[in-house]
């Protein structure tokens, strides 16, 4: 790749910005003057913030090719202020993707819920970069169009635009089954498993360096904790406590204080806030953001009950409060285990359930129960505003053990 511009790839760019000689209603009268016409300014020095307000406007499916045309632009794309300018004009849509590993790369399967009729499109990545490692227990995290896929002991950045698989810098502490959030366009990790040293501490990701840090420790070390951040705020959700009690009673306790809420963390005051408990007990099973809340999925032994924490602090007041909302679509009376497990990712104002491990149909044949049909690869969406659910399309048979995200692309 060159790092300068060359005008045979941008001519179509140009045409929108200079009139047709064809058409004479686009040509301005042309006054000769004895002084010399003015040198042409090719679209290469013009300066980053004008070459961006150009780039922005151009279509999703022409972006791949911008990338390839030189470094600068490949730079200029990959900033936060390109993706700040698609936003400002409407070019952003926000959609659903599964990410699952295989030997060569990553199946990313994509779902457009805001079509009138739903469906997965799946593509596979090669990572060419070398150095996957290992992606079990692999929790995914986006930051506009770039997923990034965060196991024990590697990270890669899927690109939505491009389709290409990037070898990034992995975690300081390697831990597995961990809380991830992004919050001001950095990646926040906490809990997991890994050591007592490893479970306290909050690592925060940096994606323009390419650099983790530890920006604070946790006061509760939590292992198989989820993560979601509202209002600059990342919670740390459920899971089971790490650590030494004097009592089979306490750890009991313990335990199930730590499945049952939530500690909060303020990222730009480096200060933890108030822990919450989820009202009614059980044992948080997935959590996510959407639309100002928090919503968790709670596992009460025979059945599941849905919850939204109102998480916007200030104006109005409200914040901490609950509402239980209508349970997700599911048998009744059938007892989760650890073999099904599932992903709770918001889509605008929508919140999909994912079922991304095991089958539900065999809980139910193991309960001497008769029904199908719910199988892996479940795919559950509530509207935010209507209260409802609704079944979308199951997860392609590719995709398994998936690491979901929503990606503004």
């Amino acid at each position: 790749m060159s790092e300068s511009c060359n005008s045979r790839h941008f001519s179509w760019l140009m045409k929108s910005c200079l009139p047709n000689p064809s058409d004479a209603k686009s040509l301005v009268p042309i006054h000769h003057h004895a002084n010399p016409p003015a040198t042409v300014t090719p679209i290469s020095s013009l300066p980053d913030d004008l070459l961006l307000e150009c780039l922005s406007r151009v279509p999703s499916s022409s972006i791949p090719s911008l990338t390839a045309v030189c470094r600068r632009w490949s730079r200029l794309l990959l900033s936060p202020y390109f993706l700040h300018l698609r936003r400002r004009l409407g070019l952003l849509r926000h959609s659903l993707f599964a990410i699952s590993a295989v030997d060569s790369g990553l199946f990313a399967a994509v779902l457009q819920i805001q079509s009138e009729v739903p469906s997965w499109r799946v593509s596979l990545a090669v990572c060419n970069d070398g150095g996957q490692g290992s992606l079990s227990h692999a929790r995914a995290a986006a930051i506009g169009p770039r997923v990034y896929v965060v196991s024990r002991n590697a990270v890669l950045r899927y690109d939505a635009w491009t389709g290409t698989v990037a070898v990034r810098s992995p975690m300081i502490f390697p831990r597995k089954k961990f809380a991830i959030a992004v919050v001001s366009g950095k990646i926040y990790v906490a809990g997991g498993g890994g050591g007592s040293e490893v479970t306290a501490a909050v690592e925060e990701y940096d994606p323009e360096r390419n650099r983790w840090e530890v920006v604070t420790h946790a006061a509760r070390k939590r292992y198989g904790c989820i993560g979601a951040a509202v209002d600059g705020v990342f919670y740390v959700i459920g899971g089971l406590k790490i650590g030494n009690e004097t009592s089979v009673t306490s750890r009991g306790t313990a335990a199930h204080v730590y499945a049952s809420s939530m500690d909060l963390f303020d990222v730009r005051s480096r200060q933890w806030l108030r822990s919450r408990s989820v009202p009614g007990g059980g044992c948080v099973v997935a959590a996510c953001a959407a639309v100002e809340h928090v919503y968790v999925l709670s596992s009460h032994a025979v059945e599941l009950s849905f919850w939204r924490f109102y998480a916007r602090r200030g104006g109005g007041g409200g914040f901490g409060e609950w509402t239980r909302l209508k349970s997700p679509p599911l048998p009744a009376q059938v007892r989760l285990d650890g073999t099904v497990r599932f992903s709770c990712v918001g889509v605008e104002d929508k919140v999909a359930v994912v079922q991304v491990v095991g089958c539900i149909d065999d809980l139910l044949r193991r309960s001497g129960r008769s029904e199908r049909g719910l199988r892996e690869s479940l795919v559950l969406l509530y509207d935010t505003v209507d209260g409802e659910w609704r079944r979308a399309a199951d997860l392609p048979e590719m995709i398994t053990r998936a690491a979901c995200a929503c990606v503004e692309w």
